[in-house]
């Protein structure tokens, strides 16, 4: 898994919004945090537009590559 990817597919549903924070408060400027998940993360992207004043909303980007496989990029401003 590359540097900065978290797959939270088989982490509890109630554990992953904080353990994707954590990922991103690690990530320096201009980085991002690649999401592997098993839906939209689409409460997730509203999530941090509302409370993450460095996550870059215009550049997030997600990918469904699977019925339950869906890649998002959160990018760091």
């Amino acid at each position: 898994m590359p540097e900065n990817q978290i797959d939270v597919r088989e982490i509890p549903p109630q554990q992953r919004h904080p353990k994707i924070h954590d990922a991103f408060d690690e990530l320096d400027p201009g980085e991002a945090l690649t999401l592997v998940n098993d839906h939209d993360p689409k409460p997730l992207f509203y999530e941090f537009q509302a409370e993450v004043d460095d996550f870059d909303a215009d550049a997030y980007t997600v990918d469904r590559v699977a019925d339950d496989e869906f890649i998002a990029t959160l990018p760091k401003q």
